[in-house]
């Protein structure tokens, strides 16, 4: 190894799961390679990561020889040459079990054409979360066939989810019942917007490939969100206040029935040591409308090269050994979400997470948000849009025929 050259730079998404495990990942490498070199991990919370990697091209720039990207900014990476092509390195010594160790959702949003420019870091697709402990009490069972002459299942539809959350919400005990992550910062409230659209059988693009969300699913989709929000008898009260995190932290403090959240949220709450509901929960796909499939949506982490750096093959072998199966159910103990399938049918990993196994039918519904150039502007206008459903008496029709007329001058 060149003396001049002892330092290798990786910028971490801040969250202690991932810092101690990427810690831990540099220390088995060397041992296992002969490495000598420094490891500085450059910690960033979430904007200032974007901002530093891709806005400012610290990447392209080689300020960092591997970095943590969402891929919800692969594309403008992509577009702007942050990233090292990672296919010259996979077809001379492919990562172990590629492609077919990875669920094929989570390889698509790194791939333009036949080019690479990622592996899968951590994921946790959106689903629906729930206390299982109050489904399965007999009380609650004979409370529910009494008030609404039906068995209290785990909703499969979006009426009976509100019905549900109806029936849970309990604000004298401090249970609500259902929590919605509403805050308004162009992630929340659009990832629910995609999520009632898909359910109910809708699509974000047309044929042509414009993004298109005036239809009667988008309508039916903006009358129902809008209106359980706005329902104090059915969801907790912080809601417009909540992100996804905020929201997962008041479900695991045991405020609510019910949640729909990322899947990270619900292994959180066994592994937290601050859990209220540590062996209480329960994971299923989201509900959908009458006679309609339910769907996920799908945003993950990835591990990238910066095409900046000059220390680009020493980055790959640290690539392949923490895509590893056995740093990728580290990664998962340590409190992230590992990514390959083997870790999703991990026994220990089960034992600890017992519906862990299910993020494999998670991701055989899940769809991607576009890849469209102008995505974040976009993104913006569905945000307002749903505030404004929220937040006034508009028709949704009115509301989202202006929102689309907007996303039109952009395509």
């Amino acid at each position: 190894m060149p003396n001049q050259v002892d330092t290798f730079r990786i910028a971490v998404r801040k969250f202690g799961p991932f810092e101690t495990a990427m810690q831990k990942f540099w220390d088995q490498f060397c041992v296992a390679s002969g490495c000598e070199w420094k490891l500085e991990l450059v910690i960033m919370d979430l904007h200032e990561l974007y901002e530093t990697t891709i806005t400012n091209q610290g990447l392209a720039n080689g300020d960092f020889d591997i970095a943590h990207i969402n891929t919800n900014w692969v594309y403008e990476g992509y577009l702007n040459h942050a990233f090292e092509l990672l296919n010259p390195y996979i077809n001379t010594k492919k990562p172990a079990d590629f492609p077919n160790g990875w669920s094929k959702s989570l390889l698509s949003l790194q791939r333009f054409g036949w080019e690479v420019v990622g592996l899968p870091f951590h994921d946790g697709p959106e689903c629906f979360i729930y206390r299982k402990d109050l489904f399965e009490s007999e009380a609650e069972q004979a409370g529910y066939l009494k008030q609404y002459g039906k068995t209290l299942e785990v909703p499969k539809t979006w009426e009976d989810f509100y019905q549900v959350a109806q029936f849970f919400n309990r604000p004298e005990d401090r249970l609500y019942g259902s929590i919605f992550a509403c805050y308004p910062d162009g992630h929340n409230t659009v990832f629910d917007f995609c999520l009632q659209l898909w359910t109910r059988g809708g699509t974000l693009i047309d044929q042509g490939g414009a993004i298109q969300i005036n239809s009667q699913a988008a309508i039916d989709g903006l009358d129902f969100y809008r209106t359980i929000i706005n329902d104090s008898t059915a969801v907790h009260p912080k809601s417009a206040e909540f992100e996804s995190v905020a929201a997962g932290i008041a479900f695991a403090n045991g405020e609510a029935a019910m949640m729909i959240n990322w899947f990270g949220f619900a292994a959180m709450c066994e592994v937290d040591p601050n859990s209220k509901v540590k062996g209480k929960v329960g994971v299923e796909l989201l509900p959908a409308a009458v006679g309609k499939e339910s769907a996920s949506l799908n945003v993950y982490w990835l591990y990238t090269i910066g095409k900046g750096s000059k220390n680009k093959d020493l980055a790959y072998e640290f690539l392949r050994f923490v895509t590893d199966v056995e740093q990728d159910k580290l990664l998962t103990l340590e409190g992230g979400i590992g990514c390959r399938i083997s870790t999703w049918k991990d026994e220990e990993v089960n034992e600890i997470i017992p519906y862990y196994y299910k993020l494999e039918k998670l991701h055989e519904v899940a769809n991607m948000l576009p890849q469209h150039k102008n995505w974040t502007l976009i993104a913006k206008i569905i945000d307002e849009m749903v505030l404004k459903a929220i937040n006034t008496n508009e028709e949704s029709l009115l509301l989202i025929e202006q929102a689309q007329n907007q996303i039109n001058k952009l395509n």
